[in-house]
């Protein structure tokens, strides 16, 4: 089989026939115009313009060709480049210069690697979610199914132990029930099919409400639910009732839940800027480590593994606050020292017309 001639010697071949072919006639024309009509003297001062006329069009013809030949192949590599974002070429003219070029397949090599790291950190996440999700949901199911299973296998006859195990078989059931349907809050939030119904109340009555529902939890262990001064009167803020009732509960939770014995959760209303109010919820209880402060708002992140577990609840408590707040546009803090304390914090929108607060 032939061996198949390189593209660039064509290129060189064919370039070099142009300029013959155009040389050669240019010089016969010149010969038979000045053979009959000049002494040869003239030739000499000839040379020169002739010299001058083939490089001009030497010039012109390589670099048109140039042109072309790498228009050519640059314009493939554009086309068979199928992850090139549509308008990284559409709306610009396709360069041949090589320094562009060079600075634009740099810039190209760049942001597809930023993207393949981007891709393999979703990746590691979505491994790490599926994994969570798959534990959280394999620990009450193997617990329901275990308790029933022993019923079935005879204890169901036994009064006694029949309650007892329907009741830890329920409480796994509620487990379940937990976890999917703040799940299913946080995929409507994210894909925002949540509605908020907006709405002015009374956020220290929301705080008290909390507090009032989750004193008996809070004196398991001998923490104290304060607020850092006495509000008296109404602090009027403009939000879903109902959803920042949960942010607060769930904070309040997360604080008793990592909350020392005998300690303390503080709940403090503060003036941010002309129209927005902050809300701080404050412990010192054990504290979070620096490296774990940017995960804490992920799905089933836990900072400990396996105290928080006992605690209860779906892992989601964090991870739901985050959307709710985002949904109404604010903005949500945290800060902590470990074995000092956390302090959580977001921003609502305040009433016009409310009380004046510090």
């Amino acid at each position: 089989m032939p061996a198949k001639l390189k593209k660039s010697y064509k290129f060189a071949l064919r370039s070099s026939l142009y300029i013959t072919i155009i040389s050669g006639t240019f010089v016969i024309l010149l010969l038979y115009l000045f053979s009959a009509l000049a002494p040869i003297e003239i030739y000499w001062k000839v040379l020169p313009v002739f010299a001058v006329v083939n490089f001009a069009l030497c010039f012109f013809i390589i670099q048109f060709r140039v042109e072309r030949f790498i228009y050519k192949r640059v314009k493939k590599i554009y086309d068979d480049v199928s992850l090139l974002e549509s308008t990284s070429f559409h709306q610009h003219p396709i360069t041949t210069d090589m320094a562009t070029l060079t600075r634009e397949i740099e810039k190209f090599a760049q942001d597809k690697k930023l993207e393949i790291e981007t891709l393999k950190v979703r990746e590691t996440y979505r491994k790490e979610f599926l994994g969570n999700v798959s534990h959280e949901l394999k620990t009450p199911l193997f617990t329901v199914q275990g308790y029933i299973l022993t019923l079935l296998d005879g204890a169901i006859k036994d009064k006694a132990v029949r309650k007892k195990y329907l009741q830890r078989a329920a409480k796994g059931v509620e487990r379940l029930i937990y976890i999917v349907r703040d799940l299913d809050m946080i995929t409507k939030l994210e894909v925002g099919d949540l509605h908020l119904d907006h709405e002015e109340f009374n956020i220290v009555e929301v705080v008290e409400n909390s507090f009032d529902l989750l004193e008996m939890k809070a004196a398991k262990k001998n923490i104290t639910l304060t607020f850092d001064m006495a509000y008296e009167a109404p602090i009027m803020v403009r939000a879903d009732k109902e959803r920042i009732q949960q942010v607060v509960t769930n904070l309040v939770v997360n604080s008793i839940k990592y909350g020392k014995l005998d300690g303390t959760t503080e709940v403090s209303i503060e003036n941010l800027i002309k129209n927005k109010v902050i809300v701080r919820v404050t412990d010192n209880g054990e504290g979070i480590e620096k490296q774990h402060i940017s995960r804490l708002f992920e799905r089933f992140f836990r900072v400990d593994k396996s105290g928080s577990r006992k605690e209860g609840g779906s892992g989601l408590g964090l991870s739901i606050v985050k959307h709710i707040i985002e949904a109404h546009n604010e903005k949500i803090y945290v800060e902590s020292v470990y074995g000092i304390g956390s302090e959580f914090s977001f921003t609502l929108e305040k009433v016009e017309d409310s009380e004046a607060i510090r």
